[in-house]
């Protein structure tokens, strides 16, 4: 039997422990498991105390349920506080550093009663540099990044939820890349203190998960917006924009047909699908993005490019440099037209209930030297609207692909709803 119980999805098993069906503690045992099983291959884990994750779980399979997700385990990605685990951030200036207190989401979480469950794998700083984390579909492929060690062991079972971070594509790409749902939320949705900011106006914390009710439990515990009834079917059927972007030339083949063909499946639901444009202006967002996350990462880490040059690795420290380049001017500028975007881009989504677009150019790369391209998610992140991956077929060589479904800003649980409604038509 333990052998199945790390398949259920994170809603499944609260409601089969809720009911007395399961225990936290076999739960935990099953992923525990098969972390000691695969965990030497797929390598997602920063940091993993078994008995400490089945304390957790004895204790609370003691207690009457506190949440929808109670005995639940969690994977909290390497850049976010953790009281009784080390946060490194994968880098060597902080080997051993474990902090005196739980950041807000984590503490969350265990208010609820779900399980921590240990510390994913991340790049350097959340950044660009690759960590060993694979790809478990094929392991000499990323699994993108930089919530690397989240989305890969949520694809490989080992646990039904983690948390993520995205301030280019760091939760939706990983999430295309090894077949799992990735959701960004709106920004600023879920408490970020004690997450080692990146980029203070584009970080945010999202959820690795297996479907989209499952986030949408995240979304509850993290945020208090309560969750859909997934119970019921959804009523009435979407407004739906397709939207190429423009850099549609940028993503192969096999991605252009996944998006017409999850359009098409939409449409045959009885979908109003139509193509959708972005507003003047929003083609140069993506160089935009990259000199605000430029401009705010160098900042961000300035007592470490100073202090500890040396620590820094040869991928991330010729970025530093360049955003310590990087004027206020040219970071203002970039602001201003990002806020003129986003006010159009409100006004354009009056008529859409979700755009569909590219999670990711195609496939995994075959590299473990690169975490793949966030071209098509850095827009979105700019504009601080939220997202959801899901997982859409297969590309040539086996791996997983995933479509985005964008929503209005603030309109997560909406979009949520929208995106377990896709499911149902795509799976």
């Amino acid at each position: 039997m333990s052998h199945a119980l790390n398949d259920l999805t994170a809603a499944e098993a609260a409601r089969r422990i809720a009911r007395g069906q399961l225990t936290s503690e076999a739960l935990v045992a099953a992923s525990v498991e098969r972390i000691a099983a695969r965990e030497h291959e797929v390598q997602a884990w920063a940091f993993l105390d078994a008995d400490l994750a089945l304390k957790q779980a004895r204790k609370l399979d003691r207690e009457p349920p506190r949440s929808l997700l109670h005995g639940v385990p969690f994977g909290i990605k390497d850049v976010i506080d953790t009281a009784d685990m080390p946060t490194e951030y994968n880098s060597p200036i902080y080997r051993g550093h474990q902090p005196k207190w739980d950041a807000a989401c984590v503490a969350q979480l265990r208010q609820a009663g779900c399980v921590i469950l240990g510390k994913t794998v991340t790049t350097e700083f959340a950044n660009n540099h690759p960590s060993r984390t694979r790809n478990p579909h094929n392991l000499t492929h990323t699994p993108g990044g930089s919530s690397s060690g989240s989305a890969a062991a949520v694809a490989d079972h080992m646990v039904p939820l983690a948390l993520g971070t995205q301030t280019g594509g760091s939760t939706i790409r990983p999430a295309a890349f090894c077949g799992v749902v990735g959701y960004k939320p709106s920004f600023n949705t879920i408490n970020r203190a004690g997450l080692k900011f990146v980029a203070e106006s584009l970080d945010t914390i999202g959820i690795l998960a297996r479907t989209a009710e499952d986030a949408a439990l995240g979304l509850q515990i993290l945020s208090g917006r309560a969750a859909p009834d997934f119970t019921r079917p959804h009523i009435g059927t979407p407004r739906i924009g397709v939207c190429r972007t423009p850099r549609w030339q940028d993503a192969d083949d096999p991605t252009h047909a996944a998006i017409e063909r999850a359009a098409s499946l939409f449409a045959t639901a009885g979908a109003r699908v139509n193509d959708f444009e972005l507003p003047a202006g929003s083609n140069r967002l993506c160089d935009e993005h990259g000199k605000i996350m430029g401009y705010e990462c160098a900042r961000a880490l300035s007592w470490e490019y100073r202090n500890h040059p040396d620590q820094i690795s040869a991928s991330l420290r010729p970025r530093l440099d360049e955003g310590w380049q990087l004027s206020r001017e040219a970071y203002d500028a970039a602001r201003a037209l990002t806020r003129d975007c986003r006010r159009k881009f409100a006004d354009r989504m009056c008529d859409y209930d979700f755009l569909l677009t590219p999670g990711a150019p195609g496939e995994a790369p075959d590299n473990l030297k690169t975490t793949g391209s966030s071209l098509f998610n850095r827009v979105w992140t700019l504009l601080g609207v939220p997202c959801v991956t899901l997982p859409c077929g297969a590309g040539p060589r086996g791996l997983p692909l995933g479509v985005q479904l964008v929503g209005s800003f603030d309109a997560d649980v909406e979009l949520l709803a929208w995106a377990h409604w896709a499911e149902q038509k795509m799976w």
